[in-house]
């Protein structure tokens, strides 16, 4: 008795022979897969993202850096942390003036901020946790630790820049 008979098989990851590269096929398009080892499944993300320990979350509780910083250090994002200057730019709060960090809270994958908060029924006042990529970091809270992280960072990044073309190196050849 064969109790696959009418199962249908669809294949949804191909393999390349002979090399450890897969593809996924999702829709009309095969994409590239670059590591094999690593899960695209949406359920395993998932999992993975909500189950995360503190240390890991960390990274993923990164900001934007205003055009200002961004200018200066060279570096578009940096993980958020207590008494860093920042400005809501999505949902209801957004807009309004620059607040402190008062708390990161990993549990919850929020950050509390100085002046937003809201009313209990009771009257009693509480923050409202806000994710960190919903808000920009205007002032940096700088120590030792963020400064080199900051310098790693800038200097990635201007090896990853090395060989790449900019507008005025064109504008001066033509």
């Amino acid at each position: 008795m064969n109790l696959f008979k009418n199962l249908e098989l669809v294949p949804y990851v191909l393999f390349w022979p002979l090399s450890g590269l897969g593809f996924l096929k999702g829709g009309n398009s095969l994409k590239m897969k670059f590591n094999k080892m690593v899960s695209s499944s949406k359920r395993k993300n998932r999992k993975r993202h909500f189950n995360a320990p503190s240390h890991i979350r960390r990274k993923l509780m990164s900001s934007p850096l205003s055009k200002e910083l961004r200018q200066k250090y060279n570096v578009r994002s940096i993980p958020i942390r207590k008494d860093d200057e920042v400005q809501v730019v999505r949902g209801h709060y957004k807009g309004q003036q620059v607040g402190k960090v008062v708390q990161c809270y990993r549990k919850k994958f929020v950050i509390y901020i100085e002046r937003i908060q809201r009313e209990k029924a009771n009257g009693a006042s509480v923050h409202v946790g806000i994710h960190p990529s919903k808000v920009v970091i205007i002032k940096l809270k700088m120590d030792k630790d963020r400064k080199r992280i900051l310098e790693r960072k800038a200097r990635s990044r201007q090896l990853a820049d090395k060989g790449k073309h900019t507008e005025e190196s064109i504008m001066e050849t033509s």
